[in-house]
């Protein structure tokens, strides 16, 4: 399972002209699901999701996780994040998981954030999403669980 996650000022996501989910300051994460992603990945991933130090401290250093600082998630679903790209000018999919695989992972993450999370948004899995941003930074990670 992998995440990349951007601190932001705000985020959101628009399906067919509807806000389907917002953020003020927070992470955006884009979630790809790979094919052997299981139970164990989804539990790792929601505690690097809010643990992972990326907030600034009263000193200015990243020493704060998403849930010290009561921010927003936005989680978005993003097969393509998963893709083979080590070769040729095409991305391969073979390597993201298929949607009635990863559907009911993304769903069990989201899950799991909620639990432990006061603010928890999505996007619409399979949707054609727009997404914007104001990434406060920049500051960007890739996370693997």
């Amino acid at each position: 399972m992998l995440a990349l996650i951007q601190r932001v000022s705000r985020a959101d996501v628009v399906v067919d002209g509807e806000t389907v989910g917002a953020i003020g300051p927070g992470l955006l994460a884009l979630v790809g699901i790979e094919p052997q992603d299981g139970e164990a990945q989804v539990a790792r991933m929601a505690q690097r999701l809010l643990g992972y130090r990326v907030f600034d401290d009263g000193a200015g250093r990243m020493n704060l996780g998403l849930s010290q600082t009561g921010g927003g998630l936005l989680l978005v679903s993003q097969f393509t994040l998963a893709a083979d790209t080590a070769s040729g000018m095409r991305p391969g999919f073979q390597t993201a998981a298929p949607p009635d695989r990863a559907e009911p992972l993304f769903n069990r993450l989201v899950g799991a954030c909620r639990a432990a999370h006061p603010v928890v948004e999505t996007g619409r899995f399979g949707a054609h999403m727009v997404v914007s941003l104001v990434n406060d930074g920049p500051v960007t990670f890739l996370l693997r669980a």
